[in-house]
């Protein structure tokens, strides 16, 4: 006799009902749900969105199917193809110039790297990782539920999930969905084989909903170390830096950045300095893909013109970057173990660089002209096209569409750049306090904000870039800072900025920031507050003693090359039109109206409200609180005879909580004459007994015994003798 025949047996003999076993096969598919929106997420961010969802959708129904259809080893030997394909399929995705480095040895350091935080979007062909991971385990845990196998169904999907948790993929709805499908599968599934009651029901979800709300409180995430950029102490949003290189930086709601001296700068030019490139917008986001290497000496150099530009950085306080002109070729004064290479060719610290160190970096700096970059073609190296003019497939039309109407009139990728800087320049306000939308940022910011930051400028610009071919990419790093010397500069924490970096072939990676220049006001005031209230870290030795030099608009000489002559709206060189986030523009308001609660937060919500509701119910609270509402109700008027017969179930119900229970067989004389002598119970006891027994009573009579009743009852439930159950 099979396993699953004896099971029915036993289900059929203790009376099993078999909607648990729907209900953990529904489980089972909010557990699949979780997992499968992370890996339907990574998807959608690098390409192959609605094969994800086909994969998932068919390895479940085939798991399921195969459950009736085939033996256990036939499943698992099904399992290993499936993955063994999948790892095939892999290897081959990677181009063959980086498959030399595919060894066992760095199989295990990226699968520990993954376990350690690495996001799952880091990773080179993520599209192809997430769809050669995700059909094994849905297929065995949907066998495995279809041969009611419930605890082992969770292992697979329950493994999953716990890696994108654990990569930091999976946000917190996603995470306490997977957690409460996973238990409740287990929890019906006990039910479903060897039965269950409504009482067994409830403690599950009381269960679950203390299980997910414990999850939630656990997984709020402790502020590291102060940074530049500092969360709006007024506000329940912060936002981690800016410029500490970073792997990944979401985009936030409203923040305060810092007047604290971050580090200072010997320097020839005035430049933007960079710190961290990014490549993969999320939505929500963006995401530095690749690995870091060793810094051997010398970096890439771009195409073109370029001359050297030479800059020592001191530190000032922990700093978790290495700012420097684009593009570095060289870095001295830290030993090279220091010191890792992004694929996108930035540097920075292996760990943090510590106040008082410092470091110099020589960079290539692009002397392209404006003639220049109007001239240049579209013959993109087809890695850049790759990987800088990928957008989620989730992107809404009307962002193209829009980008379309306002590039209209432009003949060359550059005249596009120009006119898309100057569209979001002239349309949108500059605001440090603005709330995080919900939908994806280019979208909201274009169609729905009236104001935003550097972030929500940078992200929308190129977005709107991508959307018409051109590679682009969102930059973070500081701008110049305050000049306390002839090639020295003070750059502070609202100094943090993000910009965007353009391709152009035979040139390379040019500068465009699409962020209003009028913050730089804000800024200064910011600064002269922080001094006269003495706060500390705002100003060295040179900026208190030295009377600040500041560089006229358009006052740009030969030596400035980091922003090359067209890189924004006015056609030249003018760094002064953009200076990065200096501090909150009080004259700009925040669009009113209620602001409705987030997803995660209406989940848990509801998630509270059921397991209160199980806990009531199990506890008989419910039944309790109807009864004490009833007793306290008069209740319409109807026959005379149904009237006195429910104030007498009233006076009962009072006097069984508040006395003593009425004994089996005892008659409702007996009962109200042992436990009252009020002249009130006995008339309404009377006149119970005349509508039961007798020829019945008037309406009067019905009315007045109601009455006494009410009178009872607010009597013996007052505060010095409460009605209790």
């Amino acid at each position: 006799m099979s396993t699953g025949t004896a099971d029915s047996r036993l289900a059929t003999a203790v009376g099993v009902d078999p909607t648990y076993r729907l209900a953990a096969r529904v489980a089972l598919g909010v557990l699949t749900a979780a997992y499968g929106s992370v890996f339907y997420h990574v998807t959608d961010v690098v390409g192959g969105s609605e094969l994800m969802l086909a994969t998932l959708v068919g390895a479940s129904a085939l798991g399921l199917a195969a459950g009736r259809l085939l033996r256990a080893r036939t499943a698992v030997l099904l399992t290993v193809l499936f993955l063994s394909a999948g790892g095939v399929v892999y290897y081959l995705s990677v181009p063959a110039s980086q498959r030399a480095l595919v060894s066992v040895g760095r199989l295990a350091s990226d699968s520990v790297a993954l376990l350690t935080g690495l996001s799952v979007l880091r990773l080179t062909a993520a599209n192809v990782w997430a769809l050669s991971v995700v059909p094994a385990p849905a297929f065995l845990s949907w066998y495995l539920i279809g041969r009611r196998r419930y605890v082992p169904s969770v292992v697979g999907g329950g493994s999953l999930l716990a890696l994108v948790v654990l990569t930091g993929d999976a946000g917190t709805l996603a995470t306490l969905a997977g957690v409460a499908g996973a238990t409740a599968v287990v929890g019906l599934g006990t039910l479903d084989r060897y039965g269950g009651t409504a009482a067994q029901v409830d403690r599950l979800a009381i269960l679950l909903a203390t299980m997910v709300l414990i999850s939630a409180a656990l997984s709020a995430v402790p502020a590291t170390r102060s940074d530049p950029v500092l969360p709006d102490r007024t506000t329940p949003t912060g936002q981690a830096s800016l410029v500490d290189a970073g792997d990944r930086m979401e985009v936030v709601g409203t923040m305060r950045l810092s007047p604290t001296v971050q580090f200072t700068v010997e320097s020839p030019a005035e430049t933007y300095m960079t710190t961290a490139t990014y490549d993969r917008y999320t939505g929500s986001g963006w995401v530095r893909s690749g690995d870091t290497d060793p810094y051997v000496g010398r970096l890439q150099r771009p195409p073109g013109e370029t001359r050297d530009l030479r800059q020592t950085i001191t530190a000032e306080t922990e700093l978790g970057s290495m700012p420097a002109a684009w593009r570095p070729a060289t870095v001295g004064g830290l030993s090279s173990g220091r010191i890792r290479v992004t694929d996108q060719g930035t540097v920075r610290p292996a760990g943090t660089i510590d106040p008082g160190e410092s470091y110099t970096v020589t960079s290539r700096v692009s002397e392209a002209s404006t003639t220049d970059l109007r001239r240049a073609g579209t013959d993109y190296p087809d890695r850049i096209v790759e990987e800088y003019t990928r957008l989620p497939d989730s992107t809404p039309d009307r962002v193209r569409d829009r980008t379309a109407a306002v590039t209209a009139d432009a003949e060359t990728p550059y005249e596009k750049a120009v006119a898309i800087e100057r569209h979001l320049e002239s349309t949108k306000e500059y605001s440090l306090t603005v709330d995080r939308p919900d939908g994806t940022i280019a979208d909201a910011f274009l169609f729905e904000m009236t104001a935003g930051y550097c972030t929500y400028y940078a992200t929308t610009m190129v977005t709107m870039l991508r959307s018409e071919g051109v590679p682009a990419r969102f930059v973070t790093g500081y701008t110049p800072g305050e000049r306390v010397g002839e090639d020295r500069r003070v750059v502070r924490g609202f100094d943090s900025h993000a910009w965007v970096q353009v391709y152009v072939p035979d040139v390379g990676w040019v500068q465009f920031d699409p962020t209003p220049a009028d913050p730089r006001e804000a800024a200064e005031s910011r600064l002269s507050e922080a001094r006269q209230i003495n706060e500390t870290g705002v100003d060295t030795n040179d900026s208190l003693a030295t009377t600040p030099v500041s560089t006229p608009a358009g006052d740009v000489d030969g030596a400035n090359a980091t922003t090359t002559p067209g890189a924004n709206a006015s056609d030249d060189a003018n760094l002064t039109d953009a200076v990065g986030d200096s501090g909150p523009d009080p004259t700009v308001p925040t669009d009113g109206g209620p602001t409705l609660p987030s997803t995660e937060t209406l989940a848990l919500v509801g998630v509270a409200v059921v397991g209160l509701g199980a806990a009531i119910r199990r506890t008989g609270a419910d039944r309790r609180a109807l009864r004490a509402v009833w007793l306290r109700r008069r209740g319409p008027r109807r026959d005379p005879d149904a009237d006195a017969v429910r104030a007498f179930d009233r006076l009962a119900y009072l006097l069984e909580r508040q006395e003593r229970p009425r004994h089996p067989g005892e008659t409702p004389r007996a009962f109200v004459e042992s436990v009252t002598t009020d002249d009130r119970a006995r008339r309404v006891l009377d006149a119970y007994e005349r509508a039961r027994y007798g020829d019945g009573v008037d309406r009067a009579t019905a009315d007045a015994v109601t009455d006494a009743v009410g009178e009872l009852v607010r009597e013996r439930t007052l505060p010095t003798r409460p009605f209790v159950d």
